[in-house]
């Protein structure tokens, strides 16, 4: 089960991935090969590819680590809000659990108080009855 959540959930963050995702234009290095006659001007040529082609990489590989460092910093501030949102809930929870528990209180108080008039109101007219009795 968890497994299969796990993909739907894959799924769905690769597919929206699929969707924002910018495709680099075609390589320039592609094709673009034609042999020269003489082989150190081969070599020569072959090298200033490799170079350029290092320089290319290079910079979509920096591309790449600032585009995980942006997400890494907006999922970080998601997680940050979210955070927050469930501290203050939790906050509002206690505030309401302790009204609760204070609203008890009071009644219970007042359930007592009243408790005690009915046992003195009941004490006096027992000893008003048995004062009278005598």
């Amino acid at each position: 089960m968890f497994r299969s959540s796990f993909r739907r959930a894959f799924s769905a963050r690769a597919s929206k991935h699929c969707e924002n995702h910018e495709f680099l234009s075609r390589n320039s290095f592609l094709g673009s090969w034609e042999a020269p006659r003489d082989p150190k001007e081969a070599e020569a040529k072959l090298a200033r590819l490799r170079r350029e082609y290092a320089k290319q990489v290079k910079e979509v590989r920096k591309e790449y680590i600032r585009e995980m460092e942006a997400m890494k910093i907006e999922k970080e501030r998601k997680d940050e809000a979210h955070r927050e949102a469930l501290r203050v809930a939790n906050e509002e929870r206690k505030k309401l659990k302790a009204q609760a528990a204070q609203l008890r209180a009071q009644e219970r108080d007042i359930e007592r108080q009243q408790f005690r008039e009915t046992l003195v109101c009941l004490c006096s007219s027992i000893s008003n009855y048995c004062f009278f009795r005598l």
